[in-house]
């Protein structure tokens, strides 16, 4: 049998975030009719990037992933069919970096085969490299929130980068919540007779404010960290939509007896509860929104 081999390396695309980039071919290669002790006696004295999985191929051609411990459990006389995995998840050369980890941590495996739409073998994602990706696209992630540009490594860079850059990256958001705080002035304003008939309303709209301020934080959040392991936001889009509609309602419903109880004020416990209904739901939707429009602002952003 001949000793398990590495197929010839990979033509990069240029593209540093895609599964190619990360996928090695220095890695044990066997094919499906050898015996489990050719392959393991074939891997001593080598030195792989990453030895924990064995690609099986025909030829060329991908036909499956053969974990170490399932190599070593099995009797030496086995063939490496009858212990491999022909049902591996695999990705393609050009699948992001991040879908490509999210998928090997979905299926728990300990490497991830990159496979041409050919069905090529192009390469393994060792281990330390989907890890690696996890880190990078986590504290891209966070970064983005954080108003930076770009990647983590700007993030890194951030801080110690000059006056003007430090406005151009944070003064644009900052504009957009000063429109918004203007719009919501108007909008109070338009209700400045009914305020003067009950000022007691006016006293719930900090409350009302920060509430609306509290869910969507929390929902950011839940957003931020899903996109961090490859979870885009239309996975949790329904979700964060009732969720944020129930906190709603089972804060109005705590608030309109409440309200009742100290100022015994029918129509301003009504309001009250209504705007936190509202507020609570309007807030997870743009919350949730926020985060995918910042990744993509961010992606367009200035990469001097």
């Amino acid at each position: 049998m001949p000793q398990p081999e590495s197929v010839s390396p990979p033509q990069r695309h240029g593209v540093l975030d895609t599964a190619l980039h990360h996928a090695s071919t220095d890695v044990p290669v066997a094919a499906a009719g050898d015996s489990v002790d050719q392959v393991l006696a074939g891997l001593r004295g080598q030195v792989f990037d990453s030895a924990s999985v064995v690609a099986v191929c025909d030829g060329s051609r991908f036909a499956g992933l053969a974990t170490m411990e399932r190599l070593l459990a099995a009797p030496a006389t086995s063939s490496v069919a009858e212990v491999m995995d022909r049902q591996s998840p695999i990705v393609t050369p050009d699948t992001d970096q991040e879908r490509a980890a999210w998928k090997a941590v979905q299926h728990q495996e300990s490497g991830l085969a990159v496979v041409d739409q050919d069905g090529e073998f192009r390469g393994l994602i060792a281990p330390q490299r989907l890890l690696a990706v996890l880190l990078e696209e986590h504290d891209e992630d966070m970064a983005r929130l954080g108003g930076f540009m770009a990647s983590s490594a700007s993030a890194r860079v951030a801080s110690t980068e000059g006056v003007m850059r430090r406005l151009w990256h944070r003064l644009p958001w900052l504009v957009v919540g000063l429109a918004g705080a203007l719009l919501s002035a108007v909008i109070v304003g338009s209700f400045e007779r009914q305020i003067e008939e009950q000022l007691l309303i006016a006293f719930f709209i900090p409350g009302v404010v920060y509430v609306a301020d509290a869910v969507g934080t929390q929902t950011e959040a839940v957003v931020i960290r899903g996109l961090s392991v490859g979870v885009s936001v239309a996975r949790v889009a329904v979700r964060e939509v009732l969720t944020g509609v129930l906190l709603g309602l089972l804060m109005a419903l705590l608030a309109f007896p409440l309200v009742m109880w100290l100022w015994q004020a029918t129509d301003v416990a009504l309001a009250v509860s209504v705007a936190l209904l509202a507020a609570s739901s309007i807030a997870t939707l743009i919350a949730m929104i926020l985060p995918q429009g910042n990744v993509k602002v961010c992606d367009l952003g200035v990469k001097s």
